[in-house]
């Protein structure tokens, strides 16, 4: 095998009330990959497409680079057999950067996956986690994980904690349908966390614990409504939301439309909803996007189910 074409998709992070602890995966859009064995040792990358020259090519600055390299590092460390070549890598990106569907995680789980298949998948999907979680510390400055790990493992996961890392697979609701509308602006994950407060009331974190657990329930269970009530977010909503021109507006046309539950996707500025069946996610959709419209503001929206499978071998070759 020389070559190796993974795709990745979107996720949706936060999920509302479970602020840093839970994400899904999208069925699209996403970034796709390509791993070829090279000539030369190290990783490099040999071109990136669908990003209007804003990202490094740079591997050592790249997120996709910089977790292939700490693959590679990790399996030579751990005495695997590896070929004496290095890898290449193209990038093809189906996301906007800065849109808030896990632009980076992308690109860094469809990178990891495809070298792991190049190289004879010594490594399990899990047991892939790690290396991708450090492409975010480049993105965002911190290893975060609840966007790779839909990402790389698909449907909703759980991030109960990261010492030790310990990662919770849940269900895909089979009837849970997934609106996300991006308008046409760019948010930068640590603008978004640093309108954000150091402290809450003991009121607040109660009725957020609250909503957490119904959540969750709610994927066990398959209840769509149940997910969508427990989406309320009374800590991390109100403060990014002012981020988001529209906010509310485009919220209570999702409402008004038929969606179950609204909130805003990672840190912004898209917004997704739940909706119970395919046709209203749809008018949801459209309800949104003709929102942002009416505010002035371009806007693609996305219908898709939660993504059981995450990140997809497309060719090897």
């Amino acid at each position: 095998m020389k070559s190796v074409r993974v795709f990745a998709p979107a996720t949706v992070a936060n999920v509302g009330s479970a602020f840093d602890v839970l994400g899904f995966a999208l069925e699209s859009p996403g970034d796709t990959v390509v791993a070829c064995l090279a000539g030369a040792p190290g990783v490099r990358i040999t071109d990136i497409s669908g990003d209007q020259r804003l990202l490094p090519r740079d591997p050592e600055r790249n997120t996709a680079g910089v977790s292939v390299a700490a693959l590679l590092q990790h399996l030579s460390r751990s005495g695997y057999s590896l070929p004496s070549t290095g890898i290449e890598l193209r990038i093809e990106k189906g996301l906007p950067i800065g849109s808030g569907l896990g632009s980076s995680s992308a690109s860094t789980v469809a990178a990891v996956v495809a070298a792991n298949e190049l190289l004879g998948r010594p490594l399990s999907r899990r047991e892939l986690l790690p290396f991708a979680m450090e492409g975010e510390r480049v993105a965002c400055g911190a290893a975060h994980a609840d966007n790779v790990a839909p990402a790389l493992l698909g449907g909703f996961v759980l991030i109960r904690s990261y010492e030790p890392l310990d990662v919770i697979e849940l269900p895909a609701p089979a009837g849970a349908w997934v609106s996300v509308a991006s308008p046409s602006l760019e948010l930068k994950t640590h603008d978004a966390r640093r309108v954000l407060k150091r402290s809450v009331s003991l009121e607040a974190a109660v009725a957020q614990w609250g909503n957490v657990a119904a959540l969750v329930a709610g994927i066990f269970q398959g209840d769509v409504a149940l997910m969508g009530r427990a989406l309320e977010d009374k800590i991390i909503e109100p403060e990014r939301a002012q981020l988001i021109p529209g906010f509310f507006e485009v919220k209570a046309a999702a409402l008004a439309a038929g969606a179950v539950g609204c909130s805003i996707s990672g840190s912004g500025p898209s917004i997704f909803a739940l909706s119970g069946s395919l046709e209203a996610a749809k008018a949801v959709g459209t309800a949104m996007q003709q929102e942002f419209a009416r505010l002035s503001l371009g806007s693609v929206v996305h219908v898709s189910r939660v993504n059981p499978h995450g990140a997809a071998v497309l060719a090897q070759g």
